[in-house]
């Protein structure tokens, strides 16, 4: 196991840049108003317009990548902390159990007020069987992977098999959500969240074994030393970018065949192996210097990852969503990735200045602060 009590700043770099990119998925989301369809080729039995097209380029890019990268990191963040606790003699999982469930009810007011596919939740309930996976040793970790990384494999391919064969699999969606979002009150829209939770939980539950899988190959990748900056470390994520390159953008290609089949492969099965291309990507990236002043503006955003999580899914419904400015519907393609930089420029500014002055983000404090309280009982 590598044990290294020094921060690594490409682990914030990543988390920083996977926090944003995420909401190049979600903004599609906001942007028509919940309509998953958009985010999918089930819509479509031909090739599409211009401004279809512009938007599948981007989730080529984004879609199930990011949420791979960020969960990925969600592991590496859960293998420092079990690496603290070993270092201090902590019991293990111990307090940490105090910050996967208060993780848990972030999640849930995040679910409640602001989004219906929170996946904080999810994290929470996959971090609190990771931890007990990495308390029983290598040989657990090992297996579980497999076992694990087999069984979601499997079901991801059974889906493929049996939508080439004409069934109907894709993420859900109907008309009534969407007038929720467009004409409703933000009441109604907690009301729908509140009265549909097992419905919009789907997705939630659905993931925890690639979940699973994820943050236990974040856990490898610390141990391994990836995210180091010396010989091993880059050795490390030049394979990383190989098998991004080779592997993950061929199988990502599939997301440009319309017809819906490989909506969800491409989403549960072959985007993470792209995420892993993107930390070589970002490993050789941070060799330049010339870009470290934009390195630290991710770095600074993926020490409050979770504050900005939760703010850019605020703004985007704010301005998307009818009890806001109402934009959603109205916009093409080119204006919506427009706000999403907007929106990621924004929020590269205010972590820039928040955590020059504060150190932590707010969601983080109030999260320690009580782990903390809870844990001095």
């Amino acid at each position: 196991m590598m044990n290294n009590t020094q921060r690594l700043p490409l682990i914030d770099i990543l988390r920083g840049f996977a926090v944003l990119g995420t909401l190049g998925t979600n903004i599609w989301i906001f942007a028509y108003f919940g309509d998953l369809s958009y985010i999918t080729t089930s819509a479509y039995a031909g090739w599409w317009s211009l401004n279809d097209f512009i938007r599948m380029l981007v989730l080529f890019f984004v879609n199930g990548k990011l949420l791979g990268l960020l969960t990925i990191m969600f592991g590496v963040g859960l293998e420092l902390k079990y690496q603290q606790s070993v270092r201090k003699g902590n019991a293990w999982p111990g307090v940490y159990i105090w910050t996967v469930l208060f993780l848990f009810v972030e999640g849930f007011i995040h679910f409640t007020f602001v989004m219906e596919y929170d996946i904080l939740m999810s994290y929470a309930v996959t971090a609190m069987i990771v931890a007990f996976i990495l308390k029983a040793g290598d040989k657990a970790i090992n297996r579980t992977l497999y076992l694990v990384g087999g069984f979601h494999a499997f079901i991801i391919l059974l889906v493929l098999i049996t939508t080439l064969l004409g069934a109907n699999v894709t993420l859900p969606s109907n008309d009534a959500i969407v007038s929720i979002y467009q004409n409703g009150t933000w009441f109604e829209q907690i009301d729908n969240r509140l009265t549909n939770f097992w419905f919009f939980r789907t997705e939630a539950i659905f993931i925890i074994p690639m979940n699973i899988f994820l943050f236990l190959i974040g856990v490898k990748l610390m141990r391994n030393g990836v995210f180091s900056q010396d010989e091993n470390g880059r050795q490390a994520r030049n394979k990383l970018f190989s098998i991004g390159l080779y592997i993950g953008v061929p199988l990502n290609f599939l997301i440009f065949i319309p017809g819906g089949a490989f909506d969800l492969p491409v989403r549960y099965l072959f985007a993470p192996v792209m995420a892993l291309g993107y930390i070589g990507v970002f490993g050789k990236m941070i060799e330049y210097k010339k870009g470290d002043w934009l390195w630290k503006r991710f770095g600074q955003v993926g020490k409050m990852s979770l504050s900005i999580y939760v703010l850019q899914n605020i703004m985007a419904s704010f301005i998307f969503y009818g009890w806001g400015l109402g934009l959603g519907g109205k916009l093409n393609s080119l204006e919506v990735i427009a706000i999403w930089i907007t929106l990621s420029l924004l929020q590269l500014f205010i972590a820039q200045h928040w955590i020059k002055y504060f150190h932590v983000g707010p969601m983080e404090w109030i999260r320690k602060f009580a782990v903390q309280a809870i844990s001095n009982k």
